[in-house]
Order: structure tokens, then sequence, then C-alpha cells
């Protein structure tokens, strides 16, 4: 009787852990599929930003044009190139993947080729919600950073924020630095040329 009554009480504790779990994943799906489709109902257009956050290493940036364009949108992946002036070799890659979220940065050079650093990024480690989500630096990402002296960046995690109709912003945040870049999404601007490697 006493082993019966554990083994039920197993049953239920495990189903009642399957449950919450179950609820968990689903919060987590629903949340950042709805930050995806805020951020797909972008796509074509472009906007300009300025920057709302940084340091003295950010001045330069500060006197730029600032214009991020959701130019390129799947079902699972979009790309939007983040241009500072005439400097088109950023795109922030937004994509699907089974954990979650990832966010990688494309870097180019005018001919196309790939910068030495590029594609670092990291995934989402929690369910975020429908207008913000976070990722942390990922291992790649870490090596990356350790092998071209820029070990500082290894604690690294970014911010990506869209308020529908009003605002989109990315940031970035580890200990002793603060970055972020604010854009005005109430009034769409002429999207720029393709950023550098992509037609």
């Amino acid at each position: 009787m006493l082993i019966s009554r554990f083994l039920n009480h197993k049953i239920l504790l495990g189903s009642l852990l399957l449950s919450c779990s179950g609820a968990v994943l689903a919060d987590t799906a629903t949340a950042q599929q709805q930050f995806f489709q805020h951020l797909s109902g972008l796509c074509g257009k472009a906007f300009a930003g300025k920057v709302v956050k940084g340091n003295a290493s950010d001045d330069k940036m500060r006197s730029q044009q600032l214009v991020m364009h959701v130019r390129e949108c799947s079902n699972t992946e979009i790309k939007v190139p983040f241009y500072v002036g005439e400097d088109r070799s950023r795109t922030w890659v937004i994509s699907k993947i089974d954990s979650g979220l990832r966010l990688k940065h494309d870097h180019r050079h005018k001919d196309g080729s790939s910068d030495k650093v590029t594609m670092y990024g990291g995934d989402t480690q929690s369910a975020g919600t429908a207008t913000q989500q976070l990722f942390p630096a990922d291992q790649y990402s870490k090596d990356m950073f350790t092998a071209n002296n820029m070990a500082v960046s290894i604690g690294n995690t970014w911010l990506v924020e869209i308020e529908p109709g009003k605002s989109y912003r990315y940031g970035l945040s580890r200990e002793g630095r603060e970055f972020m870049v604010e854009f005005d999404l109430t009034k769409a601007v002429t999207p720029p040329p393709a950023p550098w490697g992509h037609q």
C-alpha cells in the first residue's frame, strides 16, 4: 500500500512538472513568435535612429546618420542592415532556432568579403517578452573575441526591443559598457542601398 501511494505520488508529481514545463515552453514560444512577428511586420521599411546610451567611444557614431532597414524576411530569418553614415558593413541577423531565437552580426568589407570578426552573437536563454529579447554571447563568439584580442567582449549581452508603432532599440551591455541605439518607427525613411556583400 505504501509503495503504491509513493508510486502514485511520483506519477502525479511527474505529471504536474510535465504540465508546468509544457506551459513554460508554450509561453516561451508564444512570446518569441510574437516578437518575430513584430519585426517581420516592419519588412521592407527603413527608419532613422540615434544613440541614446553610450560613452566617448560612440561620439563618432553620434555624429553620423543612423538607419536600420528591415530588408530580408522569411519565416525563419530576418536580416536588418544597420547603416552608420556611408558605412554599410553591418547587418543584424535574427533567426528562429529550436531553442528560441538567435542574433548574429554579419560584418563585411566594401568588397563584400567577411570581416575577421563576424557572425558573433548568441541565443536567447529565456522566454523574454513579445517586445524584448536578450542574447548573451555564445561560445563561438567568446572564442572569436579571445582570438582577436577582444576578451573584454566575452561578457556581452545584446538586447533587441520593439515597441510596435513607436520604437526599435538595439543595445549592448557588459561590465563597464552600456550602448543603445533607438530608431523611430513612427516615420519611415527612404531605404539605403544594399549593405556591403549583399544583393
